[in-house]
């Protein structure tokens, strides 16, 4: 084994002085909490996604919960989600007090599609979830179409989508409802966050109250007022707000955003050509209809490659490579040994015979030559 003299992470966030002396400027404006800088932000990334509107909050969970909540969802409900996605999804069903419902998902894409949604509906089905999942787009027409038929709301969980297209248009643009996350494992990051885009402007007004305590009238209106403002609390709502620091920040990251998804995209093809010759390795790549950010680089083992995931990725780590497994399986997971579902056998393949490889703005081509020289090896 040779000597590991550095680790190649599997994600590096791209972070510099822009957006340090973005955060400090927003410190010394004297606005830190939500405020103007969230405003500009939320104008911004609707515009970057094709969207009306957008509400920054504190989580995508808390935007997928919000989503719920606009549309009514609770007790009794049922709400169809991919087990093949991070528990947040599954998660923020119960936090509306409905229940998921999972449904089996592509093998290519690892996406919901109209056929396993419906095998899994019921007449208690009230919203679908469907992920864009590691920045795969999702066939928006096919699911859109199909929730309209349905008589339901599609939510689409764009945590890791900022940057993909489908069908020549971002990814959020036409939706009904889209929740986006800022973590620092996503091309664009606030620390933490997420933004909601919608394009109807009763649907942002309401969720503009419900991110803030129910009010009728903002805290940063309230007190940008020269007059006392008394305001109202509509509804029993939530503290799901955005700083105007983590904004300050996410709009150096949104200027960025174009060239971290081209940059990306050149080095999963040079992953593709590296790994196209190596027997039993299916990596990620654009469905028909789209274009990935790659925010993920996942890897499926076949049985011609020999060796197993968990090996793999042991490998990769003696060799200094910190790959991760695949995508999880929420119905694996003890949070949900309650549920019961149907056959997920694509899901588990997928959960089990996957790892994700790193790419990010840092890598350079001998950490990728470095890395699949060690898939090479493992190779029977």
């Amino acid at each position: 084994m040779t000597e590991v003299t550095r680790r190649i992470q599997v994600m590096v966030p791209m972070l510099g002085e822009e957006e340090e002396q973005a955060a400090v400027a927003a410190i010394r404006s004297g606005w830190v909490a939500q405020g103007p800088g969230v405003a500009r932000f939320e104008r911004e990334f609707a515009t970057a996604v094709e969207a009306g509107h957008g509400i920054a909050v504190s989580s995508c969970t808390a935007a997928l919960h919000l989503a719920l909540v606009l549309h009514g969802i609770g007790p009794g409900d049922e709400v169809v989600v991919p087990s093949l996605s991070f528990i947040a999804t599954a998660n923020a069903v119960r936090h509306a007090g409905a229940e998921p419902v999972f449904a089996d998902v592509d093998l290519a894409t690892g996406n919901l599609t109209v056929e396993t949604i419906d095998a899994v509906r019921t007449s208690r089905t009230r919203a679908v979830i469907a992920v864009h999942q590691g920045g795969v787009p999702f066939d928006v027409r096919a699911l859109r179409s199909a929730a309209v038929s349905w008589g339901v709301p599609l939510i689409e969980d764009a945590a890791c989508a900022a940057g993909s297209t489908a069908y020549g248009r971002s990814v959020g643009s036409g939706s009904t409802i889209s929740a986006w996350s800022f973590h620092p494992r996503k091309l664009l990051t606030t620390g933490e966050g997420g933004m909601i885009t919608v394009d109807s402007p009763e649907a942002a007004g309401r969720l503009r109250r419900l991110r803030e305590h129910g009010m009728n009238v903002s805290a940063a209106d309230r007190h940008a007022s020269a007059q006392p403002v008394l305001e109202s609390y509509l509804e029993s709502a939530f503290n799901y707000r955005m700083t105007d620091i983590q904004a300050a920040i996410g709009l150096v990251q949104l200027g960025r955003l174009p060239a971290l998804v081209g940059h990306r995209r050149i080095l999963a093809a040079r992953y593709h050509q590296l790994l196209a010759d190596i027997e039993g390795l299916t990596p990620v790549r654009d469905p028909e209809y789209g274009e990935t950010n790659f925010q993920s680089f996942w890897v499926l083992i076949d049985p011609e490659y020999g060796t197993g995931r968990d090996e793999v990725l042991a490998e990769l780590a003696a060799n200094g490579v910190s790959a991760r497994r695949g995508i999880m399986a929420a119905h694996l997971e003890p949070a949900y040994a309650d549920v019961a579902p149907g056959p997920l056998p694509v899901t588990e393949r997928l959960t089990r015979d996957s790892f994700i490889l790193p790419l990010h703005h840092a890598l350079t081509e001998d950490d990728q030559d470095h890395i699949v020289a060690v898939l090479r090896k493992l190779a029977s």
